[in-house]
């Protein structure tokens, strides 16, 4: 059976990365499976997925020669052995609300396929959540963004997450975030988008007096609640009811979209084509 590993390019754009990358690799006898690039704002940013035949893959020697090149190139390269055959591990970030953490928590279908390895929080409230589950709790502030994104990120390197669920967290993450987790970072919104995109959606949508409301389960993108659509569902408003009953019904699709969103991810049928979620 093929070794499979993930490399993440990130730093400064400059000419010549990906041909010294992709040389060092062909030179460890790898094979490159996928690959893509980006910069955005002067930012080089690049994914690469590589195999090799088990005789031929070394992991010490890749991420050693891996750290030499980034030093050489002035970018920050990473290097993560990925084992097919085993369960990936799910991050959980959340802030105050605990409706969609314990939703996941709870389902058997989600928790039979992966291993939940941390909750992370910009807040304390849901550590008695974490705890109960006997998951380890990460309190970060988010008073200070960069400060914030790296102690997050070295949470869930230290935790080896495999990919991340956004469990009603209410911060945005920022591009140099995002591309570490590309395409592995899944959130629910209070909304169909593109309709009423942002943190006040039920209200945006109550005071609109919309007669359906929805939910959205979705990649992170670097836009703003922009990223691929997994998971849909909706509710009808019935006349006079309340913005708070329509909150109500709406952490109860919540929940259940987000978590349909997660096993559907989990299922690694799904792939992004042109900004769009297709089923294989």
């Amino acid at each position: 059976m093929r070794r499979f590993a993930t490399v993440t390019v990130i730093g400064r754009d400059r000419s010549g990365v990906i041909a010294r990358v992709t040389q060092f690799l062909f030179q460890q006898h790898a094979n490159i499976e996928a690959m893509e690039e980006q910069v955005t704002r002067g930012q080089f940013s690049m994914t690469l997925q590589a195999s090799w035949r088990p005789t031929q893959f070394q992991p010490q020697l890749l991420q050693q020669g891996l750290k030499r090149l980034g030093r050489a190139l002035g970018m920050e390269i990473t290097f993560r052995h990925t084992d097919p055959g085993r369960r990936r591990r799910m991050a959980i970030m959340v802030t105050r609300e605990p409706h969609c953490l314990e939703a996941i928590l709870a389902a058997k279908s989600v928790m039979a396929q992966c291993e939940p390895v941390v909750v992370m929080g910009n807040h304390g409230d849901l550590e008695p959540v974490a705890r109960n589950a006997g998951l380890p709790f990460v309190h970060v502030p988010w008073t200070d963004r960069v400060r914030a994104e790296k102690r997050a990120l070295a949470a869930l390197e230290r935790h080896e997450a495999d990919f991340v669920v956004l469990a009603r967290f209410m911060k945005i993450l920022s591009p140099d975030f995002v591309w570490r987790y590309k395409n592995r970072i899944i959130n629910i919104h209070p909304s169909l988008l593109p309709s009423f995109p942002g943190p006040q959606a039920y209200r945006q949508a109550y005071e609109h007096g919309v007669k359906i409301v929805g939910v959205t389960a979705h990649f992170v993108s670097m836009h703003l609640d922009e990223g691929p659509i997994i998971a849909q569902d909706t509710f009808r408003v019935r006349p006079g009811l309340s913005l708070q009953e329509i909150i109500a019904q709406g952490q109860k699709l919540e929940a259940r979209t987000l978590v349909r969103a997660v096993r559907l991810f989990l299922t690694r049928r799904l792939d992004v084509h042109w900004g769009v979620v297709e089923l294989a």
